[in-house]
């Protein structure tokens, strides 16, 4: 005889959230209830191994789509429910059976999925009405439960020989306000897709009959959707490498192997599973707002999410893969964390993980790392520069440059060890290219020294190198700055004796260029070109370059200093003009300001001025 009661009153409100609120995705009931079916066959087989009254079997999840009828049924062989059972458990929304049972058994290696006891009303998003038939073991009968999800539901017995429970959604009506199409989920194609997203390493097979044709004959034939075992899960010596770069690219949509596979595991006070990949290439919008880093989440082997920002810091967003754990609080619709502190510790792991897999290849396999360098260097010196430098002492070893005079890259710890031990600093340039940057006139004091200079040609760098001020207690210099600490004190008493005694010359020289510069100076660092332009104060010219391509920084200029070179026949030249006419000086002045501007890879400021001046002292010359 059928019996009908009502949901409590608290039940009713919490069923309305329930299949209004709580879920984001209607898709979810399927997860829902493919991991409930899960949890039923483990308490089966752990209890078919401590009780006689609990028979084992072949544990199977079945799904079985009508598309006639609009229906879809879900049927495990697992625990199913005694008539009380159904009341605690179904007639009472959120009264967990796979909470109290794990808090019952002593084994807490047996993974129970469930443990907030709403999962099973996720069905009422989908389904008008839900019926479950179920048979426990350790009932004389079988029951059925009815509800159409508001506020009562039907429990009557019925003859039911099998252990197991099967659910029958008849499903909704499509939603035209909503625009979801409920019929859907009685389509083969997209339950196969749920399953695969959501529940494809679900320890027990997943079933459906599917249409076959062979031989121009069509026949159902059984098909299982999941893969059951996770291949992060299997022992790592089995695990082929084929096989892993296979999955990569299968689960990241990815066409060429990763670079890098990092598979842990970690037991103890928390307990998780990572399996990373630095793919060969970066997407083609990384280094666009669009792009979205994160991680896959499974909890238990169940899909949470598909890319959780918290678990991989910024500056190692290049790392695609998953985290399986345990340990996770998740909310009570299993989409979100509940609080993060376990997250937190995990990704505090995963980040000394990457970091230290990174430097054993930097160490041990220098060609891959090369390789891995070339495609995100950009986002490690990123990774120094944000947060002012938060994170420069965990990124600094793994940052390498081309030098001046060698194509092979070098760390900065390399670059120390082998500098000359009189050099002081570690000296660097910045521009567009290598070539261009070996061109500087700047370089050839370095080059007379026998000084390395690093070679920095992403925009980042300068940036970067500001953050970081030194390495190991030794400071970073440019060679395109305004600081001559390369020259000893007799040179430099030498250059102010000079300086004084062409003082009127020199002043000649910066009125002529008014605001164009901020000094005019001797150099010491000039060998064989006549002059060039450093930077003072504050940003450098190569710093104005990148500023002025940014939105609002018009204004924005590098304090330009003129060096000469007293020792360049130009610079006697100039001394002999300077006594004869002060027109000429200012044609002199214009176009050795132009010429250190084309050096340094600036525009010229005033093409009209510089052409006027070039062909004054052209007709001069002639006379």
């Amino acid at each position: 005889m059928a019996k009908t009661q009502s949901f409590k009153t608290e039940s009713q409100k919490l069923l309305h959230l329930m299949t209004h609120s709580i879920y984001t995705q209607k898709e979810i009931f399927l997860r829902e209830l493919i991991s409930n079916a899960s949890d039923a066959i483990d308490k089966r087989h752990y209890l078919s191994l401590t009780d006689n009254k609990v028979p084992s079997d072949t544990y199977e999840i079945w799904l079985t789509p009508n598309a006639k009828d609009n229906k879809l049924v879900i049927a495990d062989n697992g625990i199913g429910f005694t008539e009380e059972e159904l009341i605690d458990n179904l007639g009472t929304i959120a009264q967990s059976g796979s909470k109290a049972f794990m808090e019952k058994i002593e084994n807490k290696d047996v993974t129970i999925i469930g443990q907030f006891g709403v999962g099973f009303y996720s069905s009422f998003m989908v389904a008008k009405e839900v019926i479950v038939e179920t048979r426990s073991p350790y009932a004389e009968t079988g029951y059925r439960w009815s509800s159409l999800g508001e506020d009562s539901y039907t429990i009557e017995e019925i003859d039911r020989e099998t252990i197991g429970t099967t659910i029958i959604l008849h499903l909704r009506d499509d939603d035209s306000e909503n625009e979801d199409n409920f019929s859907q989920y009685t389509n083969t194609y997209t339950l196969k897709n749920l399953v695969k997203k959501y529940s494809d390493y679900v320890r027990y097979p997943i079933n459906m009959m599917v249409e076959k044709t062979e031989d121009k004959k069509t026949s159902q034939v059984k098909e299982t959707l999941n893969q059951m075992t996770p291949i992060w899960k299997k022992p790592k010596a089995e695990v082929k490498p084929e096989e892993m770069n296979e999955f990569y690219k299968h689960q990241f949509n990815d066409f060429e192997d990763p670079i890098k596979v990092i598979h842990t595991d970690v037991e103890g006070m928390l307990t998780y599973t990572a399996l990373l990949f630095i793919p060969k290439k970066p997407p083609y919008d990384f280094y666009s707002e669009h792009y979205e880093k994160g991680l896959q989440l499974y909890s238990k082997g169940v899909f949470i999410q598909g890319k959780n920002k918290d678990l991989i810091p910024d500056y190692f967003k290049f790392v695609k893969g998953l985290v399986d754990s345990a340990d996770l609080s998740l909310n009570i619709s299993r989409e979100l964390l509940q609080h993060d502190r376990q997250l937190k510790k995990i990704a505090t792991h995963l980040e000394k993980k990457i970091k230290s897999e990174l430097e054993n290849m930097l160490q041990n396999d220098r060609d891959k790392y090369i390789e891995f360098y070339d495609a995100y260097k950009i986002s490690l010196k990123y990774g120094i520069y944000e947060m002012f430098g938060a994170n420069k002492d965990k990124l600094i070893d793994l940052i390498m440059f081309k030098t001046s005079t060698s194509d092979i890259y070098t760390t900065f710890k390399e670059y120390v060890e082998r500098k000359p031990e009189s050099q002081k600093a570690i000296y660097y340039a910045t521009g567009k290219s290598k070539q261009a940057i070996n061109a500087l006139p700047q370089m050839d004091v370095m080059k007379d020294k026998g000084y390395e200079v690093l070679v920095l040609t992403d925009e980042i760098d300068e940036f970067m190198i500001q953050v970081i001020q030194n390495y190991q207690d030794i400071p970073f210099k440019s060679i395109q700055k305004d600081e001559a600490d390369f020259i000893d004190d007799d040179q430099k008493k030498h250059l102010k004796s000079k300086e004084k005694e062409n003082k009127d010359i020199l002043k000649a020289i910066k009125e002529a260029l008014k605001d164009k510069v901020k000094d005019v100076k001797l150099s010491a660092r000039l060998k064989e070109a006549p002059v060039c332009l450093v930077s003072g104060e504050g940003i450098s010219m190569e710093m104005e370059k990148i500023l002025k391509t940014m939105p609002n920084a018009t204004n924005v200029h590098a304090d330009k200093i003129l060096e000469i070179n007293p020792d360049h026949e130009l610079f006697g030249a100039l001394k002999k003009v300077h006594e004869h006419s002060e027109g000429s000086v200012k044609d002199y002045a214009s176009i050795l300001y132009h010429q250190a501007l084309l050096i340094e890879g600036l525009p010229i400021e005033d093409p009209t001025e510089f052409t006027q001046s070039l062909i004054r002292l052209m007709i001069e010359a002639s006379k």
